[in-house]
């Protein structure tokens, strides 16, 4: 059953279904991660119901900015909540399979590229419905077929943002390095400080130079239930809205 979850943000609200998919943390990692400049022209990929696009339009509304979803409630439930939002001059909602991506908009007609893929095994959620595989795990997209559309849509010097796997870092780099995304930025998201990472945030430059930054970690929590400083300030430094990410899909690409 579809509901409509506040975003805590200028009034901006998303309509989400929890039979289908509804966002985690990893979406506003990266919506906080990514950085857009007024006039840019940015491209969420696997946008779901729009929620990268909406939270980066909180913090640079002069931007413009376009989702492209694979399934159909999904795009949806985000054309719907764009028109709710009052936000159709600066959000846009594509129907559409990123692996036919040329067939969708010209080439390097972009100047940032944002990604939360699904990175789990094809064969990973036999218990989950369809809608959930498709959005969790690599049944209609890989790793590759989602740098291989960011490269094609990002101008030169164009920047891409993926948050993904840590356990897959190393594929990760290969990918963008084939496709000419150069690594510039990353940024390990931990859990705890004393536990192994469960994200991995990292941006990239088409055709960049090769220098790269290391952030410094982000820690989720200082204690079970009790979020940092640094972890409220990425939801919003009164942490409102922090019950609207699904956190126990944390690690898993969305």
């Amino acid at each position: 059953m579809e509901r409509i979850d506040e975003l805590q943000r200028d009034g901006l609200k998303l309509i989400q279904d929890p039979d289908c998919f509804c966002f985690g943390t990893d979406a506003v990692l990266l919506a906080d991660f990514a950085s857009a400049r007024p006039g840019e022209k940015v491209m969420d990929l696997c946008a779901a119901s729009s929620v990268v696009s909406t939270l980066m339009y909180a913090r640079c509304p002069e931007a413009f900015y376009t989702g492209l979803e694979l399934q159909p409630k999904q795009a949806d439930m985000g054309r719907r909540s764009i028109k709710m939002n009052g936000l159709s001059g600066r959000l846009t909602m594509v129907e559409g399979d990123l692996r036919k991506a040329e067939t969708l908009f010209p080439r390097a007609s972009f100047d940032v590229v944002t990604a939360n893929p699904p990175c789990m095994p094809p064969d990973s959620l036999k218990a989950t419905s369809e809608e959930v595989a498709i959005a969790r795990s690599e049944i209609c997209c890989t790793l590759e077929d989602v740098i291989r559309a960011a490269s094609y849509l990002l101008k030169y010097h164009g920047r891409f943002y993926i948050v993904y796997k840590p356990s897959r870092l190393a594929e990760l780099f290969e990918k963008l390095l084939a496709y000419r995304l150069e690594p510039k930025t990353m940024q390990l998201v931990f859990p705890y400080k004393d536990r192994e990472p469960e994200q991995v945030l990292i941006g990239a430059s088409k055709q960049g130079g090769r220098q790269m930054r290391i952030l410094p970690p982000l820690i989720t929590y200082e204690k079970p239930g009790v979020y940092t400083r640094q972890m409220l300030q990425v939801y919003g430094q009164d942490g409102h809205h922090l019950p609207l990410a699904d956190t126990s899909r944390r690690a898993t690409g969305q």
